[in-house]
């Protein structure tokens, strides 16, 4: 799917389809939140105006070159989730196996999502030093990126929940949303900052 044309993967998106879905949509929303990380850092590197940051622009291009590829792999990743889960609820629900293969593949189809709010903290991050030293010209890019950044946070842990329901094991379903509601709080709280700040020069 990463390398379908937006239109295509509009088009997928929209049909009956299963995959991509949800989680591939999550994850395509934090590709733009890094993307813009780096388009903002690409046009702040090399300024006079900002060369006390230099360093640290250096650091986030670096990181979002990495973050870029990591983030798009999880829209396969999670499509690719979805498999095994489908071949779960087609078991017979007499075959004395089922539940344990059902749950096991609950747990995967919820990690993927999960992995994408981890890239999330880390886009963050970059997301409020940008705020701060990024190119004036291009600071309302940063404030997108907050708001892809907190989209992609919440979406994908819609996608936790939706397997953490299900779960026969109640514990861990209720510690893997507790994880995940304080991870999607804490990506939200960076970004709102940085929205805030980009915001107040705005207008």
């Amino acid at each position: 799917m990463r390398q379908d044309s937006i239109d295509l993967f509009i088009e997928n998106l929209s049909s009956v389809a299963p995959v991509p879905g949800g989680g591939g949509a999550a994850a395509l929303m934090g590709g733009v939140a890094s993307a813009l990380c780096s388009m903002v850092a690409n046009l702040t590197t090399g300024k006079k105006k900002y060369i006390d940051y230099e360093e640290d622009i250096q650091d986030v291009l670096k990181k979002t070159k990495i973050l870029n590829d990591e983030i798009l792999e999880l829209i396969e990743e999670d499509a690719k989730a979805f498999e095994p889960l489908s071949k779960a609820y087609s078991i017979p629900k007499d075959d004395p196996t089922r539940d344990e293969v059902l749950e096991r593949a609950l747990r995967v189809a919820a990690d993927a999502p999960g992995k994408i709010i981890d890239k999330m903290i880390e886009v963050a991050k970059l997301i409020v030093l940008l705020s701060v030293e990024g190119s004036r010209l291009a600071i309302s890019d940063v404030g997108v990126s907050a708001c892809a950044c907190m989209a992609a946070a919440k979406s994908a842990a819609m996608n936790v929940y939706i397997n953490t329901k299900l779960m026969k094991d109640k514990e861990y379903a209720e510690n893997l949303n507790h994880r995940t509601e304080e991870k999607v709080h804490d990506v939200c709280k960076t970004c709102e900052i940085a929205y805030d700040l980009v915001l107040a020069g705005l207008k």
